[in-house]
Parts: C-alpha cells; structure tokens; sequence
C-alpha cells in the first residue's frame, strides 16, 4: 500500500494506493463499511483527456474518498483494480462527482458501469454549485470550479490539483495536453491529488447543500437538473454519424474560403485577419470611425485598443448575425473579408476538423451536451459547438448523418421566447393573437403601423420584440436592423403601449429583483442572480431561463416515454433526433405531442419536420436564398449548382 497523508482545514487525511490483493481487500471493507451507513462518498477519475470516445482513450484512475481518507486504484491495465472499482461503484449506494456527466461516460464507456445503473443514485456537486449561483467566479459569481469552491468553503490552501499537475506536466516535457496521458501512473504528486479531489468534494457537497436549502431552491429542482443530465448524458454516449467522404473534402474547402477572404484583405495592409490592431488601422485608413450606430464614439477593449470585435465588423460590413444584408449602408469590403475569412477559419477548425478527427472506432463524433450552462441555465454544446451555428446554414450540418435506414428529424417550439413572455406577463393582446394563431411579429407590426405595415415594420416589431426577450435595448436594435435610432425608439414606446403588460411585468421583475438581493427568481424556482449595473436583463433571464426548463421538461417527458432512444441532440429550442425510414414520420409527430405543452393558459406549438439522412437535408430548401446571400457559393459555383439541385 503506498500511503499520501496531507493536511485539510486543519486536519491530516490520508490517501492510499492499494497494490496488492491484501490492500484490496482492505479497501473492499472499507467500502463494505461505507455502503452499510449509506454515507455519501466522493468519487472521481483520471483519464487521458477529454476526447472520451477517442479509439486511443484510457481510464488510469479510479478514486472514492469520505472527509479524511481516499483510495486510489490504478485500473489501467490492472484487471483486478478495474473488478475492484466497478464493484465498488455498484456498491456504494451514494456517490457525489465534480461535473458527474463527464465521469459518468467514461465510467459507463471504460469500466462497463452502466450509465443507467450509476446516474440515480450520483450527486453532481457543480449542478448543486449552479442552483446557488450560475455565474463563474471572473464574472462576479461564487464559482462552480471545484478548486475555486474549495478555496472558500473548505479550505483557502486547498490544491488546485489541475494546475499543479499542469506544473508537473511541464517538467516532464509535456503539455496540458498530452501530460494527462503521459504522466507516470506511479508518479506521487498525480497519485496524492488524484485522492484529495475525491477528499475535498466529499467535504465540499454538505456545504453546498446547506447553502442551496438558506437561500431557498426546491429539493425538486436539483432533482430535475440530475434527471436532465442523464437524458443528455445519453444522447451524448449515443453520438452522430459522420459522413467521412464529406468533410475530408469540405476542411479543405473551409481553408480555401478562409485563404480567399484573406487575400482580399491583404489588399488592404491586412496580414493577419486575427490581428486587431492592423484591422482597425486599415479601416480607419479607409475612412471609417469605427463608431457603432447610436454611439458618439468608437468602443475599445479593457487595455484600450479600438474594438473590432464581430458587431463592429458586422455593423461596417451591413450584414446581421444571420449573414443577411441589413440595407443600412454600403458594405466596407474589408470588413466583409474579415468576417467571411475568420468564420471560414472557425468552421474549419471548430467544426470541420472536429469531425473529421474526433471520431470514435464506428465513426461517431459525441458532441458534449452541458446540460446547465449559461446564467439562465440554458444549454451548450461542445467539441463541436454546434449551437453555435447561424440558423439557416446547411454546410456543416450536412456532415452529420443518420443511421443506414434512418432519416434525420427535427421538432422546435413555434416562438417559444415570445409566447412564454406573453404568459409570464400575462399579456392579454398577444395572448389572444397566439389564440387566434396569428404571425406575432406581423401582428404587432398591423397594431402599430396599420394594415398597410411594410416587411421593414415587421422586421422591426420583431427586433422590438426580441429586445424585450433578449435584453437588447433601442441602440442595439438599431445596429441589427439599420433602422434609425430615431424610428427604433418610436417603435419601442409604441411596442410598450401596445403590449402594456410586459412592460409593466418587466418593471415589476426589477422591482423584486431589487428588493430580494438582485435575484431573479422563474416559475420553477431556479434562482438567478443579477449584476447591479444591468437589472434590466431580468425579463431576459426569467425569459430565456423558462423557455430552456420548458424544453427539459420535455425530455424528461419524451425520456418517460421511451423516446430517447431517438434524440441525438437538443439545440436551443429544437430537438433533434433519427428513426427508421417506416417510422420517422411517426416518431417525428410523437416528439412533436410530447413536446407541445400548455403554459399558463398559452400553448406552446411545435412543428416537427423529417428530412433525409443528413442533418442538412432539413436545411436544403433554404439553399437558394444562401446561394444569393453567402460569398462562400459565389466563390463555390459547383457547391451552389450542387445545392440547387438537392433543393430541387
């Protein structure tokens, strides 16, 4: 038995590495012990990094410890400690990880523990830590990393074990990297802070929870978060067919329009587009203020350079965040090359080697679902980050595929932010129009304007509209419609005497923001802390926060009926999923029923839609008005005419 003693709050712990048969049966009594009064203990791994469904993956460690003392078998290539850690996982009826979701797959993927078996009766301390405060720590928050945690409720020397074995790594001559996986399982300093996480999250979980219980969140709550986190955690494991022959080709393309658009910006003393400094000099040398519409003066960046951060170059470029052309001036071709060149650059990096490289052994890519992430709780995706794709586009998601004999479908809310904040305002008139199934945007647009409105009135009651449900005031709207600061304000004072409930919701939101802390608090219970300088994003947390507890709510409901197997990812306000060709149709509309809900007396649609294997296949028929709007066709003319006849 190797032994780590080290000292907490005070206090010696003690870390042991069991080597050989006798130590392991020392340590199956303790687990014995342990299981009988049903204590909650602290469990972690070790891998070789975050790629967990890499061919080349390994699981080295696994680690279970209780306040004082942690056990560290070493599983990799040792048969009898991975017997050891897989009974012990199933033995132990309570256990608390740091960001369960991760160790859960590589637990269920690398030691056979199944994901169904372990999930219920596992703690996840980050989701306990989010409940309490979503924000992280360099954002004004309490934190959610264990380290930053432990530093303020356990210990304030407490290890950062990641950045110390960063150290180690270093001086072996490796990096974050690739330390993970070249380390010495043998190695003291890897072996001692493998325990103590598995010590300090034990310590840290009593202490989040009897925060969480003070300030007010609902044992329901944190139930529901766990219960989204396994529904996610299975559509992770399950993954997405990638279409090989597909994206070989289109990383090449990626860097090619990426290429492009930097020698056209090159023309302009442009070497690298990634370089601020020489983008804003050459706009500023072709005549531009870099001002944004509604300012009286450039912004710049916390060291005091100018900013041309993407609104900047979208503003100069009079494109929208869709890519489509706005008609507020003439585009600064330098601006537009900038932009055009660093997306090209993005996809191809972010997306495109993403998937051509992070495959698994049957040519899966297993996009991470974070199913509690941002201040309202809504959810990432990442490696690759496919939320983050514009709405319209097919190129990327046509490398992602169905199973053979499966076609891609898809089922969204029909404007979900707006109808719950007309539910949550209790909002008479737009109520009605969701009753009567009208077009909202085009609603407000007669109310305001008259039944003469123009598309520009619609455009811009929309923009009004997602102002109140993203938080964007009178200047931003103006910079992503082009439309006159002037004529954007009249707009928001008519949207305000139109829809008289929201405004006075949002007011009285503030309000008890104000008296309660700066404290949002949803209709679930979820608890959303505000910065004191921006108290106007309360309708937009307790927006944006329903309308992502709406579609969870959902899965769990899809998950009870057995429609799980089907789901491959849930993007903002859409799941996605693939069933047998005979089928599709109908689980498409069963996604659909499970989805559709009533809220607060308004009801939340959906529009389920099947398409062919691709997932770009359900965005094909968009193509055309891509074609006219994207550079990357005009520079592509095989890739447009081949677009045309799929959408024909």
């Amino acid at each position: 038995m190797k032994y780590f003693p080290y000292t907490i709050a005070g206090e010696e712990t003690m870390t042991r590495v069991p080597e050989t048969a006798a130590d392991l049966d020392e340590f199956r009594r303790w687990v014995e012990r342990k299981a009988s009064t049903g204590e909650m203990i602290g469990a972690d791994t070790e891998t070789t990094g975050l790629d967990t469904f890499s061919p080349k993956y390994r699981l080295r460690t696994v680690q279970f410890g209780d306040a004082r003392d942690a056990w560290v078998l070493q599983v990799e290539y040792r048969p009898e400690m991975q017997e050891a850690a897989h009974w012990a996982l199933l033995t132990l009826p309570r256990l608390v990880f740091h960001f369960a979701p991760f160790d859960l797959l590589v637990l269920d993927r690398h030691l056979r523990v199944p994901l169904a078996t372990l999930a219920p009766k596992v703690t996840d301390s980050k989701i306990i830590a989010h409940l309490f405060d979503p924000r992280p720590r360099h954002e004004g928050g309490y934190g959610l990393r264990l380290k930053e945690l432990c530093a303020r409720d356990v210990d304030p020397n407490a290890p950062d074990t990641q950045e110390d074995l960063t150290a180690v790594f270093r001086s072996i001559g490796e990096t974050k990297a690739t330390g993970w996986a070249k380390i010495d399982i043998n190695h003291p300093i890897y072996l001692q802070y493998a325990g103590l996480d598995a010590i300090l999250v034990s310590r840290l979980l009593p202490i989040l929870v009897e925060r969480l219980r003070k300030s007010g969140v609902k044992p329901g709550l944190v139930e529901f978060e766990h219960a989204v986190m396994l529904v996610c955690a299975k559509m992770e494991r399950r993954g997405m067919l990638v279409d090989q022959e597909y994206v070989r080709p289109l990383v090449g393309r990626l860097q090619e329009e990426a290429a492009l658009h930097a020698g056209k910006a090159s023309k302009y003393g442009v070497n690298s587009v990634n370089a601020p400094k020489q983008v804003a000099d050459a706009l500023l040398g072709m005549g531009e203020t870099l001002i944004l519409p509604g300012n009286t003066k450039p912004e710049r960046t916390d060291s005091g350079a100018l900013k041309v951060d993407k609104e900047v170059l979208q503003s100069l470029a009079d494109v929208d965040r869709e890519w489509k052309r706005i008609g507020a001036r003439t585009p600064n071709p330098l601006a537009d090359a900038v932009l055009r060149s660093k997306r090209a650059g993005k996809w191809s990096t972010s997306y495109g080697v993403a998937m051509r490289d992070g495959l698994d052994v049957d040519g899966r890519v297993h996009p991470k679902v974070n199913s509690l992430q941002a201040r309202t709780a809504r959810m990432s995706i990442s490696g690759p980050p496919l939320q983050q794709l514009p709405s319209g586009d097919w190129t990327i998601r046509r490398a992602l595929m169905a199973d053979p004999g499966m076609r891609i479908f898809s089922v969204d809310y029909s404007a979900v932010e707006m109808r719950v904040l007309a539910a949550l305002a209790d909002e008479p008139v737009m109520k009605r129009a969701i009753a009567e199934d009208r077009d909202l945007h085009g609603f407000t647009a007669e109310l305001i304007y008259g039944p003469d409105y123009t598309s520009f009135h619609r455009k811009l009651c929309k923009g009004v509209g997602f102002g109140k449900v993203y938080g964007g005031g009178s200047v931003t709207l103006s910079r992503q419609t082009g439309a006159p600061l002037d004529d954007v304000k009249k707009a928001v004072a008519a949207y305000d005497r139109t829809y008289r409930a929201i405004k006075r919701y949002s007011r009285n939101l503030q309000r008890e923001a104000r008296a309660d802390g700066y404290i949002v608090w949803t209709p679930v219970g979820r608890r959303l802390p505000l910065d004191r300088d921006r108290v106007y994003a309360a309708t937009n947390y307790a927006v944006q926060s329903t309308a992502r507890d709406v579609l969870c709510q959902a899965l769990l409901d899809m998950d009870d009926k057995g429609l799980t197997e089907y789901l491959l990812l849930p993007i903002h306000d859409e799941a996605l999923g693939c069933a047998p060709d005979d089928i599709a149709e109908d689980v498409a509309r069963e996604v659909g029923e499970a989805m559709a809900m009533d809220f607060f007396g308004v009801p939340l649609s959906t529009d389920p839609e099947v398409g062919g294997r691709s997932w770009g296949s359900l965005y094909m028929k968009k193509a055309d008005t891509m074609i006219e709007n994207d550079a990357w066709y005009a520079a592509h003319p095989n890739e447009a005419r081949a677009a045309e006849e799929r959408r024909k």
